[in-house]
């Protein structure tokens, strides 16, 4: 498995269809399904088709993706981070998400900060948006303390919801 990116503390890398356990773990999260919402991943395949068809195919059509959050000291999974291409916003997005014993931590800040100059010096990124739920005050807090910007309120055109839209540029 090829690390990314490395911290203090975490290892980002790609992930691998061997991550199923993880990301079957991490998508029924409670904080996923209220926030980001229902996968249907009701099974390790399911998780596997996941990885298959959003993370692995990431990679190879844009070149990022989001990337596998692990702790230096064990190699334990605790979460994902990195960019995701949307169809409907101009530039790649950042995401990231934890399973909640790894909650409040520091973790996600730690991350985001090595993925946003991952992608200003690897990946040439001047401006990156994030987008959140209206209702996900902790992750618009943490978007927040890394400089960037609400922007406007759009509709999310998959799940017909208001979303809020934050940006950041270099």
């Amino acid at each position: 498995m090829k690390t990314i990116i490395k911290t203090r503390r975490l290892i980002l890398r790609k992930a691998t269809t061997d991550d199923a356990p993880f990301f079957f773990e991490l998508l029924n999260s409670p904080k996923w399904l209220k926030y980001v919402g229902n996968k249907n991943i009701k099974t390790l395949q399911d998780a596997k088709t996941y990885i298959k068809e959003r993370l692995l195919r990431s990679y190879t059509r844009h070149g990022f993706g989001l990337y596998v959050m692990q702790l230096n000291s064990s190699g334990i999974a605790i979460g994902i981070n990195g960019f995701v291409k949307r169809d409907y916003l101009e530039y790649a997005d950042i995401g990231f998400a934890l399973l909640p014993t790894y909650d409040r931590r520091g973790y996600s800040y730690e991350a985001a900060r090595a993925v946003l100059q991952y992608g200003k010096d690897q990946l040439g990124f001047t401006t990156v948006h994030a987008i959140t739920s209206k209702e996900n005050i902790a992750s618009q807090s943490l978007l927040k303390k890394l400089g960037f910007k609400f922007t406007s309120h759009i509709i999310e055109p998959v799940i017909r919801d208001e979303i809020c839209l934050f940006s950041k540029s270099e």
